[in-house]
């Protein structure tokens, strides 16, 4: 599909006026996000995703928007596996509740241009080299087999290299000082906790997106419906994370069906590699429409069953604290631990 420059303007513009809105609307006054007004969020926003991707069918033909939309439930769906990290990391800087939203806000916009950053050199590479779909298709098998066994690290959080060198590197104050990230004492300035955790939930996306953006790039190799299904998965999440709260941890089987779905894109890849050097005829190739149809499958069994398990079985659900902290523990920080 081809895209003139302007119309890539007009979109990161539309992108932008939509998250100034969600700024202004949420964030001038800090308060805890009910469970209402993030329903009310997170319909406005798939309901964004929707209209944007019937433009692109209306205006692109039926292939690039099925391409978006299975893009974008593949992006959207690796997102909800990443708010449990995103919970990890928020109880573990014990963040108060009426400020996890501007963390969430910046944190998904320093992902938005680390993603940008991401699918320009992807693109790039697919465009001059047919053999990083290998690579890219080996590398989702991989992170598929390390889900199944289990070696994610959703359970704990433990401080990166990049937020452990900004700690050692700058003064961090040991309390929160409102939703303020930067302070200044005794003629010296500070970083506040809530730099850090900011820092933390970023440069986690970092990797989420090493994982998420080889597996749109099996879906489609146009990097605009790459970045905008990106764009559309992350701008939903932060509402996302207040709608479901603690209600993730019982998607026991989610780590399961994502892997499948990144196994099965990682295939993909291969079988278009081996296509494209003509080692394969094109029947072997998986088709969009297959692809829609397998991820759709996948999540409703997956989520199905994992609430039946958590029914049936409650001592399966996770037991890690996902509270927000209470008004006295408000300043506390996972510097202490």
């Amino acid at each position: 599909m081809t895209v003139p420059f302007w119309l890539w303007l007009a979109t990161i513009g539309g992108l932008l006026a939509l998250l100034a809105i969600d700024l202004v609307i949420v964030d001038r006054k800090p308060h805890q996000v009910t469970t209402g007004e993030a329903a009310r969020w997170v319909i406005f926003y798939i309901s964004c995703a929707i209209v944007f991707g019937a433009g692109v069918w209306l205006l692109g033909g039926h292939d690039p928007g099925v391409e978006f939309f299975t893009g974008y439930l593949t992006e959207y769906s690796l997102s909800v596996d990443n708010l449990f990290i995103f919970m990890v990391i928020m109880s573990s800087f014990r963040v108060p509740a009426i400020h996890q939203h501007r963390v969430l806000l910046i944190g998904i916009l320093l992902a938005l241009v680390m993603r940008g950053a991401f699918i320009a050199i992807g693109a790039a590479l697919i465009a001059k080299f047919v053999w990083i779909f290998f690579i890219f298709g080996a590398f989702l098998v991989w992170t598929a087999i390390s889900m199944v066994r289990g070696d994610s690290g959703h359970e704990e959080y433990h401080e990166n290299l990049v937020t452990r060198w900004v700690r050692k590197v700058f003064p961090v104050t040991d309390e929160y000082v409102g939703h303020k990230s930067i302070v200044k004492r005794d003629g010296r300035r500070y970083l506040t906790p809530m730099f850090v955790v900011i820092v933390a939930i970023g440069s986690a996306d970092l990797l989420f997106a090493v994982d998420s953006i080889p597996a749109i790039f099996g879906i489609t190799q146009d990097a605009y419906l790459v970045f905008t299904a990106n764009a559309f998965a992350l701008m939903g999440l932060r509402q996302l994370y207040f709608l479901l709260g603690g209600l993730v941890t019982k998607l026991v089987y989610l780590s399961y069906g994502l892997a499948f779905i990144l196994a099965f894109i990682g295939v993909k890849l291969v079988l278009h590699a081996l296509h494209e050097y003509h080692v394969t005829p094109a029947w072997l190739e998986i088709n969009n429409w297959t692809s829609l149809g397998v991820i759709i499958s996948v999540l409703v069994i997956t989520t199905v069953a994992s609430i039946l398990k958590s029914r049936r079985d409650p001592g399966a659900v996770s037991k890690l604290d996902l509270r927000p902290p209470a008004p006295e523990d408000a300043s506390s920080t996972s510097r202490d631990r």
